[in-house]
């Protein structure tokens, strides 16, 4: 239940005090009883007093009892209590006041031709009223831990979709009430533990704490607001955005304005969280909350507290939840209609870090400037940086503005791993409604060192040059669509990849698809680096289908075999052969007798295949050719003559990547059966 009831009953007082002496044995029925806070009606008053005695009994019921300014509606009030008399004219009297089913409340009264004074109780909670018939139109109110929950309804009238479920707070407040001027609520108020949240959970918050001034007026045609003080401690969500406060105080200003019928306006908004945040500027609102309008400048001299306090929820967004920002920054912002207008950032000495270091960028300097408008310039440029393991060299990025397009106003290049890597074309669209971010580009890789790449991703040592064209590729949606594809040369072969797809780059469980075409490998080379043993020859092959999730291969549909070229031998050594029968539940087979396959280091082969379906963890094998459940991967020739078949076509994943990996450590020992 809350509570303007004290002001509410002022109006019975009076009604009381001029009852005569000889009826306060009698009852008394007022239809309508107005004060300048609140309307009474069907009230009776009851008064027991028997012959000569020094105290009687006060009874009050009224039907109905409404404060439509504090935005309290009251029925079936009751207050009894013991009625006695101080000095020549005053009277006091404490009972119990009901409402319907509520808690009752403890309500004390002493009032007397000047002065009135009330309290109204429950547990720790009390509320005081002190009056002055000096001045009528002035009420004074002190609070001390009262729930937020008693001043819902005013709040309400504030804030309609707002619902305060925890907390309380402590106020000393003048209430101007005057017949043809505006209500006027003024004081300093201190907040502890609030928590509160809208109907669609929007905005929320938890333990938050301040002290203010306050200074609300109000009328049916307009509302005022000035709110200064600071915040200390809590939390709180709006949207996307969640804010944790420091134990350090932070600095709010808020003036605020509405007309009847329309949403807030706040003309004036400050922000003070000392050299990590301050912000300045205004604000409007339409009649549903939403943001019509923003202006505000921005200013972080040290920016290591803000993802903690500030920016976790749209980072999270992203899969950046944990990223450490360092250095100092400007920014100024434009919203008009909900829309994004213009955006000014400038950085300087910003250092950006992953903790997982899926990328780095470190002396971040100059400014991005966005317009939905007016075309404008601007440059970013960074000393050094990492993605995934991958270094990168200085770097400038030259960035044109204009009608809500950000773009590169001339092509990009990053020095990376020995070549370079140039963004042509590229667009930035800003989500705007219902729609996220739109980024399209082009890319050149040239002349990058796979051997350097093959390092940093730890890979087995692969060598040779990285190139190729990806002539257009597309973020939304947190994917990444790349067009054409990309195709390196190594081990004196070619490597190509198409149908190249980034889903959550920097967000949980990223994904990658891709498909990748192996042509004319050197089979020696190849083998050499993986530790396998020797192969001579030529390999080619298909990676079809091919998804990692968290960088690990979940699905994949991948076949190799061997092709003959004229000049190059074709010989497989006796270890090779075991890591392949290890690798592929596989045993050899010859026409000589086993016990003198032991004297040859290696043997001729006219064609090796293999193959791999991999779907649910679970490796469909294949080779070159089946019989039955039998399938051949390496088929022999010339003396002696040695075959490896397979007899196991369903393999489990993790068991083949262990052999795998047993094999490009050397641990599989070379076995004669």
């Amino acid at each position: 239940m809350s509570r303007p009831i004290i002001a509410a009953t002022l109006g019975l007082l009076a009604a009381l005090a001029a009852l005569p002496a000889s009826a306060r044995g009698l009852q008394a029925k007022i239809a309508k009883v107005t004060t300048p806070v609140a309307t009474l009606e069907q009230v009776r008053v009851r008064v027991d007093w028997a012959a000569g005695a020094d105290s009687g009994e006060l009874q009050l019921w009224a039907g109905r009892v409404e404060a439509p300014d504090l935005g309290y509606r009251y029925r079936d009030l009751h207050w009894r209590c013991p009625l006695r008399r101080e000095g020549k004219d005053g009277w006091r009297c404490e009972g119990e006041l009901r409402s319907g089913r509520a808690a009752p409340l403890q309500l004390a009264l002493r009032f007397d031709a000047a002065t009135t004074q009330a309290s109204l109780a429950q547990g720790r909670a009390r509320i005081a009223l002190d009056r002055d018939a000096g001045s009528p139109d002035l009420t004074g109110i002190d609070l001390s831990r009262v729930p937020i929950q008693w001043a819902q309804a005013l709040l309400a009238k504030a804030w309609p979709d707002a619902n305060f479920k925890a907390g309380e707070f402590d106020a000393s407040l003048a209430i101007e009430a005057p017949a043809n001027r505006p209500l006027r609520i003024a004081g300093p108020l201190t907040l502890r533990g609030i928590g509160l949240e809208t109907a669609d959970a929007a905005i929320a918050g938890e333990r938050l704490g301040g002290r203010f001034a306050i200074d609300y007026r109000t009328t049916p045609a307009l509302s005022l607001l000035a709110l200064d003080g600071e915040l200390r401690g809590g939390e709180f969500l709006a949207g996307n955005t969640y804010v944790a406060l420091p134990a350090t105080p932070v600095g709010l200003r808020i003036d605020a304005m509405r007309h009847a019928g329309a949403g807030w306006e706040l003309p004036r908004i400050e922000w003070r969280d000392g050299d990590a945040l301050s912000v300045e500027g205004d604000a409007r609102f339409a009649s549903d909350a939403s943001l019509q309008a923003l202006e505000v400048d921005v200013h972080s001299g040290d920016m290591s507290p803000l993802r903690q306090r500030y920016l976790s929820g749209w980072l999270g967004l992203f899969g950046l939840g944990e990223v450490d920002l360092h250095g100092a920054m400007d920014m100024h912002l434009q919203l008009r209609d909900g829309q994004l207008q213009v955006a000014d950032a400038r950085l300087h000495g910003v250092n950006l870090r992953d903790p997982g270091e899926r990328f780095v960028f470190d002396g971040l300097q100059g400014d991005v400037r966005y317009s939905a408008g007016a075309p404008v310039q601007s440059e970013l440029r960074w000393a050094s940086g990492k993605l995934y393991g991958l270094e990168f060299d200085a770097a400038r990025l030259p960035f044109a503005s204009a009608d809500g397009l950000l773009r590169f106003r001339e092509d990009a290049t990053v020095p990376i791993m020995g070549g370079t890597m140039t963004f042509r074309g590229l667009t930035i669209r800003p989500p705007q409604g219902e729609a996220g971010a739109d980024i399209r580009f082009a890319l050149v890789l040239d002349d990058i060192d796979f051997g350097r790449v093959s390092t940093a991703l730890g890979l087995p040592a692969f060598q040779g040059r990285l190139s190729g064209t990806i002539p257009n590729a597309r973020y939304a949606n947190e994917r990444i669509d790349f067009d054409g594809g990309l195709s390196m040369r190594l081990f004196d072969g070619r490597v190509a990849f198409s149908s190249l797809a980034l889903e959550r780059p920097f967000g949980s469980a990223p994904s990658l698809s891709a498909d990748i075409a192996f042509d004319d490998l050197d089979l020696l080379r190849l083998t050499e680096v993986l530790g396998f043993g020797s192969i001579t020859g030529r390999l080619d092959g298909r990676i079809d289908g091919l998804r990692l999730v968290d960088w690990t291969p979940v699905a994949f549909d991948a076949r190799f075999i061997t092709d003959a070229k004229p000049g190059i031998k074709q010989r497989i050594s006796q270890r090779a052969v075991q890591n392949i029968s290890s690798v592929g539940d596989a045993s050899f087979v010859t026409s000589l007798q086993g016990k003198l396959i032991g004297l040859f280091d290696d043997f001729g082969y006219r064609r090796i295949g293999i193959g791999c379906h991999l779907v649910n963890e679970v490796c469909s094998m294949s080779g070159l050719h089946s019989a039955s459940n039998a399938f051949t991967i390496v088929e022999g020739a010339g003396l002696p003559r040695l075959g490896v078949v397979g007899f196991n076509r369903q393999v489990d994943w993790p068991t083949l990547v262990e052999r795998l990996v047993a094999v490009g450590s050397g641990e599989v020992k070379p076995v004669v059966e």
